[in-house]
Parts: C-alpha cells; sequence; structure tokens
C-alpha cells in the first residue's frame, strides 16, 4: 500500500462508507451491511485467481461462526455483479460480494494491485472493522501469508465482540 494510504487506513481510523452494488446489482452501503454488528472486509483481486479462490474457500468454510456470532464478511472486487454471483454460488458463499467494475472506490482508497496491469484490480487487503466501521486490524494480502487466516478472524471478531458487547465476559 502507498504512503498516504497507509495513514487513513489503519487501525483506529474510520474507513468509508462505501457504496457499491452487491452481487445481485442492488446497490448497498457498507454501514447498513454491517448492521450494528462486527465486520470481515476483505478486498479481492478478483474469480481469476487462484490465491482469492484458496482465500475465500477458506473463509467460507467460516461464515457459519460469524452468522451465529453476530458479525458479518464483506468481500469486494472489479467483477461485475454477475461474474461475482456465481463466484459466490461456487463457493457456497452467502456473505455479500460488493462490485466495483468501474473501480469507483479502488483509487480513493489507494487500494491498486500495481503490478497488474492488464486487470488493474484491488490489491488483496483485509480490514476488521467495528460495527461503526472503525478499523481494528489491517492486513495487507499481496503476498498470500500476509491474509488473515480463520485464527487471526476469530481473534479479531472476538476482540471487537468484548469491546462492543456490554454483556460480553471473559472470566479470568
Amino acid at each position: 500500500m502507498s504512503e498516504a494510504v497507509s495513514e487513513r487506513l489503519v487501525a483506529g481510523r474510520r474507513f468509508p462508507d462505501l457504496d457499491l452494488p452487491d452481487h445481485t446489482g442492488r446497490a448497498r452501503r457498507l454501514s447498513e451491511l454491517a448492521g450494528g454488528d462486527p465486520l470481515a472486509l476483505l478486498f479481492s483481486r478478483g474469480w481469476w485467481c487462484p490465491k482469492e479462490q484458496r482465500h475465500l474457500r477458506e473463509v467460507t468454510a467460516l461464515q457459519d461462526e460469524f452468522e451465529v456470532a453476530y458479525a458479518r464478511i464483506v468481500v469486494v472486487s472489479i467483477d461485475s455483479s454477475e461474474v461475482q454471483a456465481a463466484f459466490r454460488a461456487g463457493l457456497g458463499a452467502r456473505f455479500t460480494f460488493l462490485s466495483d467494475p468501474d473501480r469507483v472506490w479502488l483509487d480513493r482508497l489507494g487500494l491498486l494491485e500495481e503490478r497488474d496491469t492488464l486487470h488493474r484490480p484491488y490489491r488483496p487487503t483485509a480490514f476488521t472493522l467495528r460495527p461503526d466501521l472503525v478499523i481494528h486490524a489491517a492486513y495487507d494480502g499481496y503476498w498470500y501469508w500476509g491474509r488473515p487466516t480463520v485464527e487471526d478472524l476469530r481473534r479479531d471478531m472476538r476482540a471487537i465482540s468484548r469491546d462492543v458487547r456490554a454483556d460480553f465476559r471473559v472470566y479470568e
């Protein structure tokens, strides 16, 4: 990520309230999708990337836990809504995919995958967000090992839930 991006999209700063169509073509806002719950926001190169396919299979395996724990998952890529709907169905995902084929947010967020000049996709980046869209953690997944693991996501969702749920107790 560029220096300007790293200063804006860091823990403690509010993430922009994206407004993009989902996998059905319906206009959505990120704050609406969070719905008062913690959120894992994943920026993806697109369906065609084998690294994205692998990582999103792992995330999809975690969706049952997210649902019962009152947490959300959202994926953003440059793929069209139709392509995303097919990719989502192939994964067996029930969470929302947001489509940015016109790259409306790509430059504003500074998340361009600079080495792929053919597709001009998003750099694989992940954020865990509080319900008010304040960033808890950011992951630069350009190299595969930089992406959050399911354990990273569980840990972040637990920490955020502990902070925002008044009745979340930990007995030590």
